[in-house]
């Protein structure tokens, strides 16, 4: 029997529309209490660990997780042995390889990641990024034979290529084979390639499919290495270890479940990239002007939004060059452009979302408004309708669609979910009934090519098959706290706690603590429609917090109108580094009256 909904300061309805309830239930509760007592670990940290899943036995393992212990078994993925083989055999042999990546994060990881490892055996190689708006996502044709034109012998694709059979077949008929690293979701028959290496293929069973593709190279580049070993290359291994900050910033910016190897990835990866050995990554991080130690939220926020700019409104390939050069002169250059590029994109999406919203608001007004929001326009650039996407669903909480349409009729569009409504299967339905020219994607995050006219069949279709779900999904919202805290307790000291339990992204998210009755004593707009907020308890302590984006929303005028007022504000607690020192800040995601 389910156990009955226990609300948080029984709060039922915030400023975001959502109830406040407990994380834990009685029985996570014993466990928080097991972790604590066996372990000595501090009460909160044995809180956050069994409200996510976290067993009593498991506790001290998952604090300090290790490569050693959870990498899987490369060989478990289907088709891997085929793909190690044909890469030990182009080593072996100094073959050009080409490496046709992606044009986001994960793909220009991906992508050096692989450069790297075969320039560490002196194979020559060259990355290829298609355009995004001329050429689309994944391998092409034509770029393929132009590939082997120039001497690629093997190609091998990163982050695409499952679904790309009539590319993987020009490639075969103009000379090369094909080598093929993924892990997105299969849309049909798998390419005629030597291999396919995804673990979200229907027959894989390793169980790796929330891998990203960064991750999925890294196990490729494992099990070559230990053909090379076996047959006895006489070059020493690379450092892989070493590599391992561009698997851990793919692996948090293609936001995949920080569980698993995954986590292992992260922390690891994590302190590699603070040494800031990377040149790409040291210049990323100069740019952006990060005066501390990296972390998720600079990869998520400062670096990714940086490498992603190049493949939104310029060149592709400035990432995945970025990522793999040892030159620090080319690496500032491409930086310095990565940064302009972002500024750019950063003005554009703000014109965007000026529009976008007002339409979604237009909509919302009628009603309750459609269950999948679609948005359009022919003045958008398509390479930024997934952040509009993703914008315009925290505004919205439902499913949206952005749409930029060219001067032929056609538009391409980027869709962001919620949790719970998978998208992506949607979306192939969509395709399969002649509703979109193509689409594809995954769970909670899709892309559609569309021609104008069937555009009001689409938003027909999306009603029929997502309404109920999507409302229901709505009605349900919650959100989870973990325990609450005091502007007293949010010290230093406790941040130092929570972050032994990190680091936090999809599936391991960040703790949600509410401040009760903190009166906020003031408030302030900065940058670019951020909150600033400082609250005191009623003890006289004070803590400053923000509410990012929050300008304009109803969490934002919830802030506005309690100034001087007491409130409950949920939140979780982050670093704030100034002039050198460290402090704590509360990152503001709700709040609530005071009943």
């Amino acid at each position: 029997m389910a156990e009955e909904k226990r609300f948080f300061l029984d709060v039922r309805r915030s400023a975001n529309g959502v109830a406040w309830v407990h994380r834990l239930d009685r029985r996570q509760e014993n466990t928080a209490l097991a972790i604590a007592q066996a372990d000595g670990i501090p009460d909160l940290v044995a809180r956050v660990l069994a409200g996510r899943g976290v067993g009593a036995d498991e506790a001290a393992r998952f604090l300090d997780p290790t490569i050693r212990d959870l990498l899987p078994d490369p060989a478990s993925l289907s088709g891997m042995d085929a793909a190690a083989e044909r890469l030990a055999r182009a080593i072996g042999r100094g073959e050009r390889v080409a490496i046709f990546g992606d044009y986001d994060v994960d793909g220009a990881a991906s992508s050096a990641l692989m450069k790297r490892f075969l320039s560490h055996y002196g194979v020559e190689s060259e990355i290829y990024i298609p355009d995004r708006i001329f050429e689309g996502y994944g391998p092409n044709p034509d770029a393929m034979r132009e590939l082997v034109a120039r001497g690629a012998s093997l190609i091998v694709t990163v982050d695409c290529g499952t679904n790309s059979g009539p590319s993987v077949a020009a490639a075969n008929e103009a000379g090369a084979e094909v080598v093929v690293i993924d892990h997105h979701q299969v849309g049909g028959p798998l390419p005629d390639a030597v291999a396919v290496v995804n673990p979200n293929r229907e027959d894989d069973l390793s169980g790796q499919g929330y891998l990203c593709a960064a991750g999925v190279v890294f196990l490729v580049i494992v099990q070559t290495m230990k053909l090379l070993r076996e047959a006895g290359h006489p070059l020493p291994p690379p450092d892989l270890l070493g590599l391992l900050d561009l698997v851990a910033l793919a692996t948090v910016c293609d936001v995949v479940p920080l569980t698993g190897v995954n986590r292992a990835f992260v922390v690891k990866g994590l302190a590699v990239a603070r040494r800031l050995g990377n040149p790409g990554l040291a210049a990323l991080a100069r740019v952006a002007r990060i005066g501390e130690p990296l972390g998720p939220f600079h990869f998520s926020f400062l670096i990714g939004p940086r490498i992603n700019a190049g493949g939104r409104i310029g060149d592709a390939a400035l990432g995945s060059r970025l990522l793999a050069t040892d030159d620090p002169v080319e690496a500032a250059a491409i930086a310095e452009t990565l940064d302009r590029l972002n500024q750019e994109r950063q003005a554009m999406e703000h014109a965007m979302l000026e529009q976008a919203r007002a339409e979604a608001d237009a909509e919302l007004a009628r009603g309750a408004g459609p269950a999948i929001l679609v948005t359009g326009s022919d003045d958008w650039h398509p390479g930024v309708v997934g952040l509009l996407a993703s914008r315009l669903k925290d505004h919205a909480r439902r499913p949206v669609f952005a749409i930029a349409f060219g001067v032929d009729g056609i538009g391409t569009g980027s869709g962001r979910s919620i949790v719970g409504f998978d998208l992506g299967r949607l979306v192939r339905e969509a395709a399969e009934k002649g509703f979109i020219v193509k689409g594809g994607g995954h769970a909670m995050a899709a892309g559609i090519t569309i021609e104008r006219t069937r555009l009001g069949d689409l938003r027909a279709f999306f009603e029929e098959r997502a309404g109920e779900e999507v409302f229901r999904l709505n009605s349900e919202e919650t959100l989870k706290v973990d325990a609450a805290l005091s502007a007293e307790g949010a010290t230093v000291e406790l941040l130092d706690t929570l972050e032994h339990a990190g680091p936090y992204g999809a599936g391991h998210p960040a703790p949600i603590l509410v401040l009760p009755r903190h009166r906020i004593i003031d408030i302030r707009i900065v940058g670019n429609g951020h909150m600033r907020v400082a609250f005191r308890s009623e003890m006289g302590g004070s803590l400053q917090g923000m509410a990012f984006r929050a300008e304009n929303t109803a969490l934002g005028a919830f802030l506005v109108a309690g100034r001087g007022q007491t409130v409950h504000v949920a939140g979780t607690l982050s670093s704030n580094f100034w002039n050198g020192r460290r402090s704590a800040q509360f990152r503001i995601v709700d709040a609530a009256a005071v009943t």
